[in-house]
């Protein structure tokens, strides 16, 4: 029997096929969520989970095995450092696909593949909270008060007020 021994060849050549899904593996650990065919998600999946696996442990072998699927040393390193470590405690299942609809040309599925501890990111930073907040208290104490008058002098004033 034959089971679960072949892959899906993607209609491409085989160096078209290595390539792409280099490219989709290495674009997944650089913005861990990315939106693809469904067929694409699932191979690409079988071999991001290889790679996460192998990060988990870092040695120079895994990582001269990891660097023979991805050519980029930045997010090698990410992969090592950062999406390894993170995953030390699950025992596999590290991406998710979530189902997006139908492609309108030529209505393939899509999909989002993603890390499972991926999370949105939120448009206020705390950095930005803080320089947010800052504008909002400066502006609340301009709005009570009024602009500020031009002051003429004083014994100009009373000069005109006696006569």
């Amino acid at each position: 029997m034959n089971h679960k021994k072949g892959f899906n060849p993607l209609s491409r050549t085989s160096a078209h096929r290595r390539a792409m899904s280099r490219n989709m593996v290495t674009s997944l650990f650089r913005y861990e969520r990315i939106t693809t065919t469904k067929s694409k998600a699932l191979e690409v999946r079988k071999a991001a989970e290889k790679l996460i696996t192998r990060s988990k442990i870092d040695t120079v072998h895994n990582r001269r095995q990891a660097a023979k699927y991805i050519q980029d040393k930045t997010i090698l390193a990410k992969l090592f450092t950062e999406i390894g470590p993170r995953m030390l405690d699950r025992k596999g299942g590290y991406t998710r696909v979530l189902k997006l609809g139908f492609r309108q040309g030529d209505t393939a599925d899509m999909v989002i593949l993603e890390l499972v501890d991926y999370k949105l990111p939120t448009e206020d930073t705390s950095a930005d909270k803080k320089e947010s907040t800052a504008k909002k208290t400066a502006a609340k104490k301009t709005v009570g008060k009024k602009p500020a008058a031009k002051k003429t002098a004083p014994k100009a004033e009373k000069a005109e007020a006696e006569k």
